[in-house]
């Protein structure tokens, strides 16, 4: 049989109500994120690209529509399966690191796996793999000040694949560094995510690093389409 996609989102909707008014931002958005394809996520500021990232990453239930995670439906889950679920699924990355700062890089990427229950040997021997794959060996006992911001988003990007996730959802993972680190980190992400067979959803401003992704989807009225691949 054949490997279930990492994300399938259908037919989803999302509704605010803030002061008396409706806003429907997401409209019977739908998409698929095959496992090893990294998919860019665009669309303008206030078209809902976080709220479909928080559906995705089951931070967000939707108003309609399924979300499935590796062929698991989770509308049906508690908040309880859903936790556990994203624990064993999901990986984030942000536009903010958000590294601890009184922890080295190696610690940063060690902590998540210790939460999840694996012991400091095994969670020191993926960390130093992790931190290798990006580059960062010889930095793994720095902490974040002394890292430039390249290299704490990718020691971000290393502590998101810690606990193998099978989606890498990703909010503006460039947006606050230089065109040529942006490039770097993002060109880092794609890398790791063919070797291990993780999908990627990333949602981006940056055309540029768009093109690079295997196919760029649009959010257009609360819909999702494709704008290639």
């Amino acid at each position: 049989m054949s490997e279930p996609p990492a994300l399938e989102l259908i037919g989803i909707g999302r509704v605010f109500h803030q002061a008396g008014q409706t806003l429907a931002v997401l409209q019977g958005a739908s998409l698929t994120v095959g496992a090893g394809e990294l998919v860019a996520l665009t669309g303008p500021s206030g078209a809902g690209k976080s709220t479909l990232l928080h559906i995705a990453g089951l931070l967000e239930r939707p108003d309609q529509g399924e979300v499935r995670i590796c062929g698991r439906a989770t509308n049906a889950m508690s908040e309880g399966q859903r936790t556990a679920e994203r624990s064993a699924s999901l990986g984030f990355v942000y536009q903010f690191h958000r590294l601890l700062p009184d922890f080295s890089a190696l610690e940063n990427v060690m902590l998540p796996q210790m939460i999840a229950g694996s012991g400091r040997s095994a969670a020191r021997a993926r960390a130093s793999e992790l931190l290798a794959m990006v580059g960062l060996s010889q930095r793994a006992s720095h902490r974040p000040g002394r890292l430039s911001g390249g290299e704490q988003q990718r020691v971000a990007i290393a502590r998101a694949l810690a606990n193998r996730p099978r989606l890498l959802l990703a909010d503006e993972p460039t947006g606050n560094l230089d065109p040529h680190t942006a490039r770097e980190v993002f060109q880092h992400l794609k890398r790791l995510g063919k070797q291990v067979g993780l999908g990627a959803l990333v949602a981006t401003h940056n055309m540029e690093l768009a093109n690079e992704a295997d196919r760029i989807v649009r959010l257009v009225e609360g819909g999702i389409v494709a704008d290639r691949g």
